[in-house]
């Protein structure tokens, strides 16, 4: 995006960071435990190697990014003080603050900020990343200079959040898998505001103040307790009872909606665009029914959205017209929505040549879910193609293993589906779409088998270029064919809040939601 990528100094970002979020009148309160909410076990506490929110969350209080990004997209400093992309956007030059250091007293220089685009580039399972990226050049200790093969626009959200984590070079690069590392989960050197005091699995993660923190008077908070709760009535109990006072990532309607109620608690959906969860009904393209444009368009017109909307999600999330996020720069809310019309529905499955039988029916088709969240709106699809004659089965999975190597295999008509943006189109949209992802065995690749060479061409003008005007008139084309071919339905981005006690204090709401640091957060 064109105003990224100026020179930004840290005074200048400051200003900008302090006008973004809601200052308490009170000065901020050293001292306190913050008791957090994770809704799994993380595998282990590393991002640098390892997706999902399960690590990012405490991964981003063991370990900084270069940036950090505010609720309005607009990105700020954090290990990287200033950074300047050239005119050709092919070298992103880097210049780190002076002093930071790891939890063992050890300097972060630009040879550690090299080793870890290496290590992210080689381990991460989100390959678009960096995967421009030929060289990093380390000129000096507080320099680092990105080469890049290609303009590449995602670069500097890569370099944010859970996506970027600056790792040591002297604890990683001895030689073991960094995936296996066993400083992953014990004894963590990390360059963030935590350090880790203990990891039990299926219990907790406990933080603490790391008191050589490079930004002065941060943290705020002495300990950071994470608690493993899996379940969300436990959760949403904890949290009205005080016993918790931060959750985030909460998307149960019915829990939302009754803590909305609560007096002591703020339930707030600011936040998580960059995540960017959108839930879908994916079809098979290539084989039986569904392959045929008219039968998607027809299940499409069938299925009304606004009826999952207020009484399944029970008003706490608006539509989706498209895979991109709403609340992304790019999203275009101007597509074709497949309002409910059973007339159009009919007609689209007739002129198909699919007639109806003596019974009502034309023909049947399967729907898988993955977990449990997912079964309801599996089992609405049924009732709702019933109305135009299309006989579904409902088709569960003993795990989300099962469902994942049928989906992955493209053993399947139709299922629910949950993926995420993660933040640029680049990094978590491209990969649905690009029809050199059609990855037997891969989940969340492109397992719709959906190939249309004008789509694969704006992706790549998208991926090359760093004209934020351009990119969106690239991708708003992308979306009107993708809402016309439809290798899926969209439905709804998930509903993801933070809840938080309101004796919590600048609670985060950043674009990555409670995958964010929690340097500026106090208690009252």
């Amino acid at each position: 995006m064109r105003h990224f990528f100026k020179t930004l100094t840290l005074a200048t970002a400051l200003v900008s960071a302090v006008a973004s979020v809601s200052v308490a009148a009170d000065e901020p309160k050293k001292g306190g435990t913050l008791t957090m909410a994770l809704q799994q076990t993380p595998r282990h506490l590393n991002p640098a190697v390892q997706s999902g929110t399960a690590t990012g969350q405490p991964g981003t209080q063991l370990f900084a990014s270069l940036l950090r990004y505010d609720h309005g997209w607009t990105p700020q400093p954090y290990l990287a003080e200033s950074w300047n992309v050239s005119d050709d956007g092919l070298t992103v030059t880097v210049n780190l603050v002076k002093g930071a250091t790891f939890h063992d007293g050890k300097p972060i220089t630009s040879e550690d900020v090299a080793f870890s685009i290496d290590t992210v580039k080689a381990n991460h399972p989100f390959k678009s990343m960096f995967a421009p990226v030929q060289s990093v050049e380390t000129p000096d200790a507080n320099t680092a200079v990105i080469k890049l093969s290609k303009p590449h626009p995602a670069l500097l959200l890569a370099m944010s959040s859970q996506l970027l984590s600056i790792i040591p070079k002297h604890v990683y690069g001895d030689g073991q898998d960094p995936k296996k590392h066993p400083q992953n989960s014990e004894n963590v050197v990390g360059s963030g505001p935590f350090k880790l005091v203990e990891f039990k699995r299926d219990q907790h993660v406990i933080l603490e103040r790391y008191d050589g923190f490079f930004m002065k008077g941060r943290p705020h908070l002495d300990k950071i307790v994470m608690r493993i709760i899996k379940d969300e009535s436990a959760r949403t109990i904890a949290l009205e009872s005080g016993e918790l006072l931060v959750s985030g990532f909460e998307q149960n309607p019915r829990d939302l909606n009754r803590m909305k109620k609560n007096a002591n608690l703020d339930v707030n959906n600011s936040g998580y665009a960059a995540i960017g969860p959108v839930n879908w009904v994916a079809f098979n393209t290539k084989d039986g029914k569904t392959s045929d444009v008219k039968v998607r368009q027809a299940i499409a017109y069938a299925i009304d959205r606004n009826f999952i909307l207020k009484a399944l999600m029970l008003g706490t999330i608006g539509a989706s017209k498209t895979g991109i996020h709403p609340g992304s720069p790019f999203y275009n809310d101007g597509v074709e929505a497949y309002d409910l019309d059973l007339e159009k529905a009919n007609k689209l499955l007739d002129d198909a040549g699919y007639k109806k039988g003596g019974d009502g029916m034309r023909f049947k088709l399967s729907i898988d879910y993955g977990w449990p969240a997912m079964k309801p709106f599996a089992e609405y699809v049924k009732p709702a193609l019933k109305k135009i004659g299309i006989d579904v089965t409902v088709r569960s999975s003993a795990d989300f293993p099962t469902w994942a190597k049928r989906i992955s295999t493209h053993d399947f008509e139709m299922t629910m589906d949950n993926v995420f943006n993660w933040g640029d189109p680049v990094i978590g949209v491209h990969r649905t779409y690009n029809s050199k992802n059609i990855k037997k065995g891969v989940i969340w690749s492109n397992t719709q088998q959906y190939s249309n060479a004008r789509v694969d061409e704006l992706m790549d003008l998208a991926g090359a270029t760093n004209d934020l005007e351009e990119r969106k008139k690239y991708y708003a084309e992308m979306q009107v064919i993708l809402a016309e071919e439809l290798p899926l339905y969209p439905l709804f981005p998930s509903p993801y809040h933070t809840v938080s006690n309101k004796k919590v204090m600048n609670a985060p709401n950043s674009i990555w939601g409670t995958s964010s640091p929690l340097d500026n957060v106090w208690l009252k």
